[in-house]
């Protein structure tokens, strides 16, 4: 599923002002440190954000995590265990507590946040823009629909795991 994985679920964008200029009037989720920064430096809180304090899989610079600090100290902030190349069951639960909640909350992941998209997006309500980082490219700007939330869906039930227990999860949100 690799191949999969890394073909970008919308645009690409290398100026965080024009992302958000197309992004809707939803929700806003950002999945990732420096994805997150660069919406914090264009002036926008996300309604979410998931980080891990890394960037392919090295340790962020410190401007990237003083910006991610500063989005921190006006959110509410949770800590979640998520392993690598995997997305726990309590990814899923804060997550989808995140996206229901009104106060802004950063997700601080003890581990990686790199499949976080994929739940993000089939747990949002429709109209929410969930941006990711797509390795030496850009952002991504995921506009969540009924089409990608189906899409995320197929992909996330044929990953290893309980994808019933998964799918349980999402549709409690």
């Amino acid at each position: 599923m690799r191949g999969e994985l890394k073909e970008p679920m919308g645009p690409i964008f290398t100026d965080a002002e024009r992302l958000l200029d197309e992004a809707g009037d939803g929700p806003l989720v950002a999945v990732g440190d420096v994805v997150t920064y660069h919406l914090e430096r264009a002036g926008v809180a996300p309604d979410v954000a998931v980080v891990d304090g890394l960037t392919k899989r090295e340790e962020v610079e410190d401007s990237v995590a003083e910006g991610v600090a500063r989005l921190g100290r006006e959110a509410r902030e949770v800590r979640v265990e998520n392993p690598a190349g995997a997305v726990s069951r309590e990814m899923v639960e804060t997550l989808g507590e995140a996206i229901v909640d009104p106060e802004p909350t950063v997700i601080v992941v003890d581990g990686e946040e790199d499949l976080v998209t994929l739940p993000a997006i089939a747990a949002a309500p429709l109209g929410t823009s969930v941006v990711y980082g797509q390795p030496d490219e850009g952002m991504v700007l995921a506009e969540v629909t009924d089409e990608a939330k189906a899409e995320m869906r197929d992909l996330l039930g044929r990953m290893d795991g309980d994808s019933t227990a998964l799918f349980e999860i999402l549709d409690a949100t």
